[in-house]
């Protein structure tokens, strides 16, 4: 539903299930390849280590191979960390690499941002962090996306945040070259949101993504339909130094 002056149209329900199998069935052929080229933090992780001090727990909504606990593991104590993503293949990699983590009790599950009930899978736990980092931008329709937002709201403990970032890869040359016509999968893009692109990937095989630009005014209405602030938003990470949008949401009632 819109929300503030954010105006979009609805998307199709049957569109919005085809897309959101599309990603499933990328990640399914993928895992490892796409695991390899995410195996370091990014240096925007750096920034959030003020919000996720020694002792917080932290939920890691699509957390892939697990790479913000190793992050976290180098620089906090007595993390209490749950990652859940819809890939099986990567939560095994997961599991794998934070095997021997000192300084985090990881526990990873499988759950699908997709499905309405995924939050089943947190078992009633509330977290002083929740964190979707490239999550958003693979969920369809704006309606998903700022349920997703909701849900993931209602399960910070009081005083909790929740924190985002969102990929601007129409900002980067280089990544605009892996955008191609909505014709190679047979999907009229008229029927599609303004921001949403079918990006190529060619590491391992020739496989495609449904990726939507989530921008600052975007993650504003996000926040505002869930009753959330920012705290903070900035840009890092890439060779450029701007790929990524970080957002720090806290409930709109928290004193800055």
């Amino acid at each position: 539903m819109p929300c503030l002056d954010y105006n979009v149209k609805a998307m199709d329900a049957t569109l919005v299930s085809q897309l959101l199998k599309l990603n499933r069935d990328f990640y399914a052929l993928f895992a490892a390849e796409f695991s390899a080229t995410r195996a370091a933090p990014w240096p925007g992780f750096a920034r959030l280590l003020p919000y996720l001090p020694d002792g917080c727990r932290v939920l890691d909504l699509g957390c892939g191979n697990g790479r913000l606990a190793r992050f976290l593991d180098g620089h906090r104590r007595d993390i209490v960390y749950l990652g859940l993503d819809f890939s099986p293949r990567l939560l095994a990699l997961a599991r794998e690499a934070t095997a021997h983590l000192k300084g985090v009790t990881a526990d990873f599950r499988l759950a699908d941002l997709g499905d309405r009930d995924w939050v089943k899978a947190v078992q009633s736990q509330r977290f002083d962090a929740v964190v979707a980092l490239a999550v958003l931008q693979h969920l369809p329709s704006f309606d998903l996306r700022l349920r997703t937002v909701r849900q993931a709201a209602a399960l910070l403990l009081p005083g909790g945040l929740l924190i985002l970032s969102n990929w601007q890869f129409t900002d980067v040359e280089r990544l605009r070259k892996k955008i191609v016509p909505w014709s190679r999968i047979g999907i009229d893009p008229g029927d599609l949101e303004q921001g949403d692109y079918l990006l190529a990937w060619r590491s391992g095989g020739l496989g495609y993504r449904y990726c939507h630009l989530v921008d600052g005014e975007e993650v504003a209405a996000l926040a505002a339909g869930a009753g959330l602030k920012a705290l903070e938003t900035f840009r890092a990470d890439g060779r450029e130094g701007n790929l990524n949008l970080y957002a720090v949401l806290a409930s709109s009632s928290r004193e800055i």
